[in-house]
């Protein structure tokens, strides 16, 4: 499918609540966004299954608000941004308390006869980074459609990838990995 297919798709479920256009939208970006969330969470599964079924229910309530500025993908993708944003602003109430389930998935990373695991890499960095890293390195988006999905400028958003990249660097190093 390509973009003008999108707008169709979203003018459909819009005009028509057409809800079998709006599925294949989901089915067309589904993989995506979890991947987006996954990469996240650090790779908490379940977690990432909720937060994008919550993307993708205020994409579907929320579908009149796309104007066609961007693509559909950034959009939806600003909508998984500020999902995430939000779970994540709600945790901080809660930050001092480990859960169980967190502590349980902590120590199994850890007796892992991995050398190294993508996720314990991406933990290093700060969440803004860790969100450029991603959507750059992992989804292959420019800076201008990270700029627009995150709301960062494009200086800053340069920035927390040259960050980024040079911890990740550092940490592989430090892991063995020369880069050979």
């Amino acid at each position: 499918m390509n973009v003008s297919s999108d707008i169709s798709l979203v003018t459909q479920v819009a005009v028509f609540h057409n809800k079998r256009a709006f599925d294949q939208l989901v089915r067309k970006y589904q993989s995506p966004v979890r991947r987006f969330f996954l990469n996240q969470t650090l790779g908490d599964t379940q977690l990432s299954d909720d937060l994008a079924q919550d993307t993708f229910i205020k994409a579907y309530t929320h579908i009149t608000s796309f104007k066609g500025m961007s693509g559909f993908s950034t959009w939806l993708f600003r909508i998984a941004y500020n999902v995430f944003y939000d779970y994540k602003r709600s945790l901080r109430v809660t930050d001092d308390i480990e859960t169980p389930a967190v502590a349980g998935r902590s120590a199994l990373v850890a007796d892992s006869n991995l050398k190294m695991d993508l996720y314990e890499a991406l933990k290093i960095l700060k969440p803004d980074e860790r969100t450029c890293i991603t959507l750059q390195l992992m989804d292959g988006l420019p800076i201008d459609k990270i700029v627009e999905i995150t709301g960062i400028t494009q200086n800053t958003v340069k920035s927390h990838l040259s960050r980024g990249k040079q911890k990740l660097a550092s940490y592989l190093k430090a892991n063995g990995y020369d880069g050979k």
